[in-house]
């Protein structure tokens, strides 16, 4: 019986195309989650033109990050474009895409026993490190070009559903941060008349700590006075019975792109909750990461405990859980501000106390939520459909490792 497994190298080969004109062509870093980024380096002074040029149907690779990140971050460029990636970076190509479609490719370099496969390499290797002739080595199942296609065309109908649902949730997120800024920043919220405050002469007093001129019965606090700032904790990682529970437990590598965190990477049980220093935080709980990616913000789509990392950050009976967030938004944006020139390393509590802001009041900030609260249960909602979604890409992709049997039943 025939294998449809092929050797990967027998159907790529390397590109070395440099920048050497040094063009005005995009910069691009390459993220854990296999896609493209914006750089996050400094390239005042940086000569462009040993970088490399990555065309359209070509891929960029980071061998070197697969042993700290237990991914190969690997990336097809599937727009039109040509873009410039890092020259430590590998760039390549399929060699005949009527034999192997480079989406097709890029499936399998998305499956997560890829992904083991690629961190086994490193932590076996005597080099410690996952390379281009590994990668060559690597077989992989290569049905006809016509199957290649229809579980490409099956995949991307899924993916290209996700993408639309997620640019209804940017713009939902947009309208959210607007209507805030409206009221909050601008003073445009509505008078007892429904009339925009401030232009509708709202009177307004000036403050010496802000500098600038506010509503009159608007008070100026530390963040720390208008919310309720917690903790996290992680239960004890050589106890079994603490983990594998059914309480999801948010880490900074649980932050995504989205507004709402659903499914975490680790759950504790009961008994770990009961013996970390963490509570199970409400949801809508805004998160803030302390350490790692530091300053960025989820809120809890469900009841979810919360490791050391973090800040839990919470509403009550008088200011909304929605306000809270879109509080935090902005005062997170101001902390980064205010750190130009330093290292925004880590947050602390300090951090927290020390940052004045606006306390507009409960009436205020209530109707605020009350007027948002349809948008966050779209946007909830929208997420479920996405978490749904991701989960049928994955058996797709797992349906990739099927195709030999596929074949094989076809060809008896």
């Amino acid at each position: 019986m025939k294998s449809s497994y092929k050797r990967l190298g027998d159907f790529i080969h390397k590109i070395d195309v440099r920048n050497k004109n040094s063009q005005n062509i995009k910069l691009l870093g390459l993220s854990m989650t296999k896609k493209f980024r914006p750089h996050a380096s400094n390239i005042i002074g940086t000569d462009l033109s040993r970088y490399k040029i990555v065309d359209h149907w070509q891929f960029a690779c980071d061998f070197m990050s697969t042993i700290r990140v237990r991914k190969l971050p690997v990336v097809l460029q599937k727009n039109d474009e040509q873009i410039i990636v890092s020259p430590a970076y590998t760039a390549f190509e399929v060699i005949d895409s009527n034999e192997l479609h480079p989406e097709y490719l890029m499936m399998w370099f998305r499956r997560e026993e890829f992904d083991r496969y690629a961190y086994f390499c490193c932590d076996s290797a005597v080099r410690g490190g996952f390379n281009w002739d590994e990668l060559c080595d690597v077989k992989l199942p290569v049905p006809s070009i016509d199957k290649q296609r229809e579980i490409v065309k099956e995949y991307n109908t899924i993916v290209n559903r996700i993408k639309l649902i997620e640019e209804i949730n940017q713009k939902l997120e947009e309208t959210a941060q607007a209507l805030y800024k409206h009221w909050f920043v601008d003073f445009e919220f509505p008078n007892e008349n429904g009339q925009p405050y401030k232009s509708s002469g709202g009177k307004m007093v000036y403050n010496n700590e802000l500098d600038k001129n506010i509503p009159e019965v608007w008070e100026v606090k530390a963040y720390t006075e208008v919310v309720e700032l917690k903790g996290g904790g992680t239960p004890r990682t050589t106890e079994p019975t603490f983990w594998g529970g059914n309480i999801p437990f948010f880490t900074p590598k649980d932050i995504d792109d989205s507004y709402y965190c659903l499914i975490t990477e680790k759950y504790i049980t009961g008994a770990g909750l009961d013996n970390c220093s963490s509570k199970l935080y409400p949801k809508n709980t805004v998160f803030v990461t302390a350490r790692g990616t530091v300053g960025a913000i989820s809120l809890a789509g469900s009841p979810m405990a919360m490791n050391q990392s973090c800040y839990a950050i919470l509403g009550n009976d008088i200011i909304g859980a929605y306000y809270i967030h879109q509080l935090t938004l902005e005062t997170i944006k101001s902390l980064k501000k205010e750190a130009v020139g330093a290292v925004f390393k880590a947050l602390v509590t300090k951090d927290f106390e020390g940052k004045k802001v606006l306390d507009p009041g409960k009436v205020l900030s209530k109707a605020y939520d009350s007027k948002i609260t349809p948008i966050y249960d779209t946007l909830l909602n929208n997420s479920k459909q996405i978490n749904a979604l991701k989960k049928l890409t994955d058996l797709v992709l797992q349906k990739i490792s099927k195709v030999e049997s596929i074949q094989t039943t076809e060809t008896t």
